[in-house]
């Protein structure tokens, strides 16, 4: 890949991130400092990920480009349904545009039938919001009860599916992205796919864009369909898109 090729790649990457700060002691100014970032040089981030929370407050700062995505039932994954759908009906009043739930990860095998009417309770009252199902894949560790777990979001009606709340020991790796961009592909239908946690580089988030494409087709890959989630890893894309000296370093979420 030539400079210029990265450079491009790095911008269209940058297109394609969900912005986070999910953290424990996050406040109203580190949020403000998020939307600020958002609307970088190289152009805007996809959407900003913040806790639920903080959706109204930064509705009133984000650029309008720039969605607001908030979690819920986040991270446990418990099966409090009654609990998650109150979450989302305010996250969604307040002005959140996607709503990334985690499913009750701990049911799969088992009951998948739970995990597939939970998902499609909340995809009810996200009303125009968009739902990523995030399954935990890490936790699951079985590739068939991954398979279980991408059966039940999509016969749920998730709009994507999410590897990882960046919260345990295990979130993204090119073994689960790889299972959920297959139950993408077999399913025929127009769902996207997240990755979340450990992606700190230019060559992490590469990996899974050509991965994407390899799996779902060339030029599937867009801020429609494929996004990113993780923090520091947007100090790295700007490096690489300005043709910039390269900190390198860790990430966050």
């Amino acid at each position: 890949m030539t400079d210029a090729d990265m450079q491009a790649r790095a911008r269209q990457l940058i297109a394609c991130l969900d912005l986070t700060n999910l953290n424990d002691d996050c406040t109203e100014a580190d949020v403000a400092a998020l939307c600020e970032r958002a609307a970088t040089p190289e152009g805007p981030v996809a959407a900003i990920c913040i806790w639920p929370q903080f959706v109204a407050f930064a509705r009133e700062r984000l650029a309008p480009a720039i969605r607001i995505a908030t979690v819920v039932n986040f991270p446990a994954g418990g099966e409090d349904l009654d609990a998650t759908l109150a979450e989302t009906r305010v996250a969604v009043a307040d002005g959140a545009e996607e709503i990334d739930l985690v499913i009750a990860y701990r049911k799969i095998p088992a009951d998948p039938d739970f995990v597939e009417n939970q998902v499609r309770q909340v995809k009810a009252v996200c009303r125009t919001a968009r739902l990523k199902t995030i399954l935990e894949t890490g936790e699951i560790g079985d590739p068939d009860a991954i398979r279980v777990a991408c059966q039940a979001a999509l016969d749920g009606g998730a709009d994507f599916l999410k590897t990882s709340t960046g919260k345990v020991a295990e979130n993204a790796t090119p073994v689960s992205a790889r299972l959920l961009l297959g139950a993408i592909a077999d399913s025929g239908r127009d769902v996207g796919f997240k990755p979340a946690g450990g992606i700190k580089t230019f060559e992490d988030a590469n990996g899974y864009l050509e991965l994407a494409e390899a799996i779902c087709g060339p030029g599937w890959a867009t801020p429609e369909r494929f996004r990113l989630g993780a923090s520091s890893v947007l100090g790295d894309l700007l490096a690489v898109a300005g043709g910039k000296p390269r900190a390198g370093g860790a990430a966050g979420y």
